[in-house]
């Protein structure tokens, strides 16, 4: 067994492709990948970096175009101050 360290960057898809030269054409290995994201790099806080599709919110908003659909209305809850306010089972 050995272990190999590398250093690779994402692609703008967010997918990391490995590349590791073994020497040894068409053989089987099994790997363990342990991801680390490098110290002192920033990742950018987007949409996509969040697990969102790319494009899914320029693609979604606004796409209910039914006149009848109607967002339900908020319901209010009552508070509780703590553990002793909870209602008993009927």
């Amino acid at each position: 067994m050995q272990t190999l360290s590398v250093t690779e960057k994402t692609g703008s898809d967010g997918i990391l492709h490995l590349r590791i030269p073994v020497g040894q054409p068409e053989a089987e290995y099994e790997a363990v990948v342990v991801l680390q994201p490098k110290i002192g790099v920033h990742t950018p806080d987007t949409r996509e970096s969040r697990g969102w599709p790319s494009g899914y919110f320029e693609r979604t908003f606004g796409s209910i175009t039914d006149e009848t659909f109607l967002r339900p209305r908020k319901v209010s809850c009552r508070r509780l101050s703590n553990s002793n306010d909870v209602p008993a089972r009927q």
